[in-house]
């Protein structure tokens, strides 16, 4: 049976196994099967971004959410701005811009609010003050209920803990990549901020792809942090909700974003709260077969 997490200090709360709309395909047909499935399963936090696509995912949500929209919290992000002549992305956190994106966003959504708005990546030298004002302008208009960030570097977190009302913060984290366990899950956490985990299953290297180096991590080691949690995977839970399951026992831990292609994959991710929870020994055997990995840089 699904849990649920009070997202932050928001009124919003997300199923701790939410949906990912990233990895959805471009068969609408095929793409509402799935997401009326993750609604049956329980699942009801979707995750978009006006990137994503170059807006057609958005669409596609607005699409199939359009007379269900009561049911879903969507949330999705800004700061990466097309070129005109379609030749990729710059970054842009300016208030203009954010404004502007945010009309964008409602109107492919096919929605009057956006549940949760994130900035889609940032530096320290952004205009982050700027940046905020935006979103409290947006969240005063009724256009956004909350808003949060999507970042992985620790400086940035830290500044926008300080400064911002955000909500949530979007990291990636897995069993190979632990770098959030230094610093950023205990701050977060003791703020009162939500934490969407993205990258659980790191790339399928966990669960089922070949081998290759990641991040710091080398090819062999990789292979044996698949073999580790192939070690606590058979009958009763399978390999990927063995990975997932390090993840959400992490008590800073919301929700858990899980990108899905086939019902196949989306059957295994939202079962993960089906199947026995990790023994204290099994995560502790899980974390001891690798050195832990910690940020190098925007610390």
């Amino acid at each position: 049976m699904m849990h649920y997490n009070q997202l932050g200090r928001s009124q919003l709360l997300v199923s701790a196994i939410s949906c990912g709309c990233m990895s959805l395909g471009d068969d609408i047909t095929v793409n509402t099967r799935l997401i009326h499935r993750a609604l049956e399963k329980g699942i009801n936090f979707f995750d978009t971004a006006d990137l994503y696509a170059r807006g057609l995912n958005e669409e596609m949500l607005g699409k199939i959410f359009h007379d269900r929209r009561e049911d879903v919290i969507i949330a999705t992000k800004v700061g990466n701005q097309w070129r005109s002549d379609g030749s990729g992305w710059d970054w842009n956190p300016r208030k203009e811009y954010i404004l502007r994106a945010a009309e964008e966003s409602l109107r492919r959504l096919r929605t009057d609010y956006i549940d949760l708005y994130q900035l889609h990546g940032g530096t320290i030298e952004d205009p982050i003050d700027e940046a905020i004002e935006a979103f409290e302008l947006l969240q005063r208009q009724g256009k956004i209920r909350y808003y949060g960030i999507s970042s992985i570097r620790p400086n940035v977190i830290r500044a926008w803990v300080n400064r911002s009302r955000i909500v949530s913060v979007m990291m990636q984290y897995s069993l190979l990549d632990r770098r959030p366990e230094e610093t950023c899950l205990s701050m977060l956490k003791n703020a009162g901020i939500g934490v969407l985990i993205r990258g659980a299953l790191a790339r399928g290297l966990l669960i089922n792809k070949p081998a290759v180096p990641y991040l710091d991590y080398s090819e062999g080691e990789v292979a044996k942090m698949a073999a580790a949690v192939g070690s606590h995977s058979g009958n009763e839970r399978s390999a990927g909700q063995t990975a997932l399951g390090f993840v959400i026992v992490n008590s800073a831990v919301s929700t858990v974003v899980s990108g899905v292609r086939t019902l196949a994959q989306l059957e295994d991710v939202a079962d993960v709260m089906n199947v026995p929870e990790l023994r204290e020994d099994e995560v502790r055997e899980l974390r001891e077969a690798l050195p832990v990995n910690v940020y190098k840089d925007h610390r």
